[in-house]
């Protein structure tokens, strides 16, 4: 096995790798430098999303490394996901062409709904994330069923191949299931040794969803971001003596323990760097394997600790935290 050759099939027979570059919170010169770097390393799937505001960057190297051979297109695994500005059925089609201009692709191989969430818009272009008091300025309850609508009209234009849901809990996802023609593919979602997502894990294989792990290291970088006011920073998982041990047993770091980890749960892993080291170091992870005992073992590490709450957007109508799956 190798980084561009282990794969899942989706719920509709199309594969899918389950290890790629997350690029959420990389700048878009940063992001650039990544995605060659991971490019280089045998990465093929990329993740990002209009939020992110770093697809045009994006676009450039894939643009760049489609044109001189040194991949093709076809071998790309491209993800982006509908902005909050954007989340009502009249507005599906536009994030689309926005975000296949902005790749300078045809087509994209998964879009995801970001956040079961609608923001207001601004007369600033620019302001995608508005806030009021505190919290995201959102618009009212999001539109699920038209929303999704649109996003399978997607799928028979030829735009995207796949389509699916991001930080969606059981209900919500319940609700597209009720109407979907075609069916979601991967709910992306928070998921590391301390938050393993288990009961969300088995209702998502009831419809054959599979799980992809955004934050899968703890995100180490973000203390400031997900740190809820008035609480303490969360655990530090890299440091936890449990993966220190095991990173010494197999010669590993405890980042690559991690997300060989969640890869032989079957789990989408996306980990996110603009490092050139580190982007090549979480790749090395396709020639050992955790013994079912140490799988065990890390299991037992589960603290159901959720460190992305959104607490800026908890008084949106559809905040998908306040239930526990």
């Amino acid at each position: 096995m190798s980084i561009s050759t282990m794969d899942i099939t989706l719920n509709n027979g199309i594969k899918m790798p389950l290890f790629g570059l997350g690029t959420w919170q990389s700048k878009p010169e940063d992001v650039k430098s990544a995605v060659r770097t991971a490019l280089d390393t045998g990465y093929r799937l990329i993740d990002t999303a209009f939020n992110y505001q770093n697809e045009e960057a994006i676009g450039e190297v894939l643009k760049k490394y489609t044109e001189t051979g040194k991949v093709k297109r076809e071998d790309l695994y491209i993800t982006t996901k509908l902005g909050n500005i954007l989340t009502r059925p009249a507005d599906v089609q536009y994030a689309m062409s926005e975000s296949l201009r902005k790749l300078q692709v045809s087509y994209v191989d998964l879009f995801l709904i970001h956040i079961p969430l609608v923001l207001k818009k601004q007369a600033d272009p620019y302001n995608i994330l508005p806030m009021k008091d505190g919290q995201l300025d959102h618009d009212g309850a999001v539109d699920f069923e038209g929303v999704w609508k649109e996003m399978e009209k997607l799928v028979d234009e030829g735009k995207t191949k796949n389509i699916g849901i991001s930080n969606f809990n059981v209900a919500q996802v319940e609700r597209i299931m009720k109407v979907a023609r075609v069916k979601p593919v991967v709910n992306q979602v928070e998921c590391h040794a301390y938050f393993q997502q288990k009961e969300l894990e088995a209702a998502m294989k009831k419809h054959d969803i599979v799980i992809m792990a955004y934050g899968s290291l703890g995100s180490p970088g973000s203390a400031a971001i997900i740190t809820v006011p008035g609480e303490s920073p969360p655990p530090v998982l890299l440091q936890d003596p449990v993966l220190g041990e095991m990173a010494k047993k197999y010669k590993k770091t405890p980042a690559q323990i991690l997300i060989r980890n969640l890869l032989q749960r079957k789990v989408i892993v996306i980990p996110k760097s603009v490092t050139p080291s580190r982007i090549q170091e979480n790749g090395n992870v396709f020639d050992f394997k955790i013994s079912s005992e140490d799988m065990a073992t890390i299991a037992g590490i589960d603290k159901d600790l959720r460190m992305f709450k959104f607490h800026i957007m908890a008084n949106a109508p559809d905040y998908p935290f306040n239930c526990p799956v």
